[in-house]
């Protein structure tokens, strides 16, 4: 069952980065990227690692690709009202030339990497099965200094931002 899942949410991560790549509207990549955020972050629970999958699902999806979606359409451009022109990416045709010489470059290179690397599983498996707790515990006992200047920091950060997005014309 756990190798299905394995399959299933690589194929689900490959195809809709695949999406991206071809996609002409910005829109549907972004919801694509949606899709491969959340097949990484299945592929991370199933790797053990669920802290690192719920940080990729809070933070990729419930942040970035929120504020990516924001950006795309607050900045498109409207020129005319046909649906065929609205956000498509536009690129000359000799940097496709390029980005495909060098993306099938690369894409051959990791092929030779990975059918050359030995995939044996060496030492002891893993004993326990959420890394959530040990990750609390160590934050909160033997880095808690660091733990507390990151929030110190993104504070400052927070309201700085607040600070700059202020309206100070003194004229309204």
């Amino acid at each position: 069952m756990e190798v299905a899942a394995f399959y299933g949410f690589s194929i689900l991560a490959i195809a809709s980065a695949l999406f991206i790549l071809f996609s002409k509207n910005l829109i549907y990549g972004a919801f694509a990227l949606f899709l491969a955020f959340l097949g990484v972050a299945a592929l991370y629970v199933l790797a053990g690692a669920d802290f690192l999958g719920v940080t990729q699902i809070m933070i990729y999806v419930g942040g970035i690709l929120v504020l990516l979606i924001f950006g795309i359409m607050l900045t498109q451009k409207t020129k005319s009202d046909d649906p065929k022109v609205h956000n498509r990416v536009e690129i000359l045709i000799k940097r496709e030339i390029w980005g495909f010489l060098i993306g099938t470059g690369l894409f051959v290179f990791l092929i030779k990497i990975i059918i050359s690397a030995d995939f044996k599983m060496a030492g002891d498996s893993i004993s326990s099965k959420s890394t959530i707790k040990t990750i609390g515990v160590e934050l909160m006992t033997s880095h808690l200094l660091p733990f507390e200047i990151a929030a110190i920091l993104l504070l400052v950060t927070l309201v700085g931002a607040a600070y700059l997005a202020m309206n100070r014309n003194p004229a309204s």
